[in-house]
């Protein structure tokens, strides 16, 4: 919340919390449809790629979208460790800091086009 604010407001404990629980419900609204759409194909995990369906089924185009970009550079990022990883054992390679780094998500700014949003 604080990355969309200017740098001297403040955020009250209720507010918070309150944010909290709205995050809480959409995640579990999103999630409940996804979970729906795997029993119906007869699925029993939710994955990411589930997520993103039911992130456009329920109308959050302006996130899935986003999402399925993140998720895709996270699954090429994940693979490359995994290659890293099996090649460090057998010639002493090392992972760098910045491939263990966290993706930088920014938030969807509803005031500009969402589609400028890319994960790096």
């Amino acid at each position: 919340m604080k990355q969309i604010l200017p740098p001297n407001a403040k955020i009250s404990k209720e507010a918070k919390e309150t944010i909290q629980e709205c995050v809480s419900e959409f995640i579990s609204f999103v999630t409940s449809e996804a979970s729906g759409k795997c029993r119906k194909e007869r699925g029993k995990t939710v994955n990411g790629d589930d997520i993103c369906w039911a992130m456009g089924a329920l109308g959050f185009d302006d996130y899935a979208e986003p999402l399925r970009r993140y998720l895709q550079r996270y699954r090429e990022i994940e693979g490359d460790r995994a290659n890293q990883e099996k090649g460090s054992s057998s010639n002493n390679n090392t992972i760098t800091e910045e491939n263990r780094a966290p993706l930088k998500f920014d938030p969807v700014d509803k005031r500009n086009s969402s589609r400028s949003s890319r994960p790096s």
